[in-house]
């Protein structure tokens, strides 16, 4: 596609390291720009501001998952049809199958084991006072628990967390990080295809689950395969990355952690705050199926528009003073779990998880001393790869 002759034009590269390390200055940029603006670089449509993301979010049949979510065709190409990369009424029929597992009623059978296990771990790690917490605290639960909750084949799990990385490394536009991430999504999608057949997984398991579906005709029969990636990719690194970045924030903000200590009430709040200001998953990309016209500005019908969360949910014209951490903030509406029809399938779960490790934490420390930190650089997941903490 071409840029329409009313679109502003930016010549940020939001896929360099140096802006995906810090997106925020470049962030500030578009949105001041406009509605809309053409990232010359990628002949691409972005959607910097809260409302304009919102909207473009809630009109799916304006902007379309169907052509695929991701900025470039290869990826596009390889997982249309799943979840992610559909409109309705297919997408409420697949997600149906994936979300039974997981509805709020569904995942209160896991409560018990989850809190127990949270428990646990937070009892040994804080007895040993010093910890990486991106590793050593924000992985046990996703990739020990909701892993085997999956039910996929013990070989080759333990290749997930490289796997969802460069899934989601995938989802950004062709760059050098991209063409390497390729060559281990395609171990996935061959582990997927080859694997994850009805015999090798557990019965009792999610994904399993779908196979069954398509026994029941609820789904076409050469879909399984494909929408394990539903599974194999979101529910490990998004809950992993926010539980380190409430730990980064806290340590930074301790009084927000002793407003925390005072009334637990306000975890739920706390843990939108932390995906509100550290969006894990920074945008995804749709497609106009018609023209648009943005305060001024024309999206032509068949452009591909990048809808970025991380900028949204930091735009000063929906958020008083955006770059503070703040667990009273009302902030439900953040788009950090997405919007619409493709709000997050798993935030239910995640909330959960994030939920039982904070008050495992509430009872044993009053204050986290930051140490080293390192942080991903990954196209459209923003975290910590590495996050040393000593507890008090």
């Amino acid at each position: 596609m071409s840029r329409h002759p009313s679109a502003p034009v930016s010549n940020i590269d939001l896929y360099e390291e140096r802006v995906l390390l810090d997106p925020y200055p470049a962030y500030q940029t578009l949105r001041d720009l406009g509605p809309a603006v053409w990232l010359e670089k990628y002949d691409m449509y972005v959607l910097a501001r809260f409302k304009d993301v919102q909207e473009a979010m809630r009109n799916w049949q304006l902007f379309s998952s169907a052509q695929g979510v991701m900025m470039n065709q290869p990826m596009n190409d390889t997982l249309r049809g799943i979840v992610l990369c559909s409109d309705e009424p297919e997408h409420q029929v697949l997600r149906r199958v994936i979300a039974k597992p997981i509805t709020p009623l569904a995942i209160k059978n896991h409560q018990e084991l989850i809190i127990a296990e949270a428990e646990a771990l937070v009892e040994r790690l804080v007895a040993r006072r010093q910890f990486d917490a991106a590793k050593d605290l924000a992985q046990y639960l996703p990739v020990t628990i909701v892993s085997n909750l999956v039910g996929l084949p013990e070989d080759g799990r333990e290749r997930m967390l490289e796997w969802a990385a460069a899934n989601f490394e995938c989802f950004g536009p062709i760059n050098e990080r991209t063409t390497k991430a390729f060559e281990i999504v395609k171990e996935m999608v061959h582990y997927a295809f080859t694997r994850c057949t009805r015999d090798n997984l557990k019965p009792d398991g999610w994904a399993r689950a779908i196979w069954d579906a398509a026994d029941r005709g609820e789904i076409p029969l050469d879909r399984p395969p494909l929408m394990m990636n539903d599974y194999m990719g979101p529910s490990l690194d998004t809950t992993i990355f926010t539980t380190s970045s409430a730990i980064w924030l806290f340590a930074q903000h301790p009084d927000q952690w002793d407003a925390l200590r005072a009334d637990e009430t306000l975890i739920p709040g706390a843990i939108n705050e932390v995906v509100r200001l550290e969006s894990p998953l920074q945008g995804f990309s749709r497609v106009a199926t018609a023209d648009v016209d943005l305060e001024g500005v024309t999206i032509p019908s068949g452009s591909r528009v990048i809808m970025l969360w991380g900028s949204a949910n930091r735009d000063e014209r929906k958020w008083t003073d955006p770059a503070r951490f703040d667990v009273r903030r009302r902030n439900a509406d953040h788009l950090g779990f997405g919007h619409g029809v493709h709000t997050c399938v798993g935030m239910h779960l995640a909330k959960m998880e994030i939920t039982a490790l904070l008050r495992a934490l509430l009872k044993r420390v009053k204050r986290f001393e930051l140490g080293e930190t390192e942080r991903v650089v990954n196209n459209v997941m923003h975290g910590l790869s590495r996050l040393d903490i000593t507890v008090h």
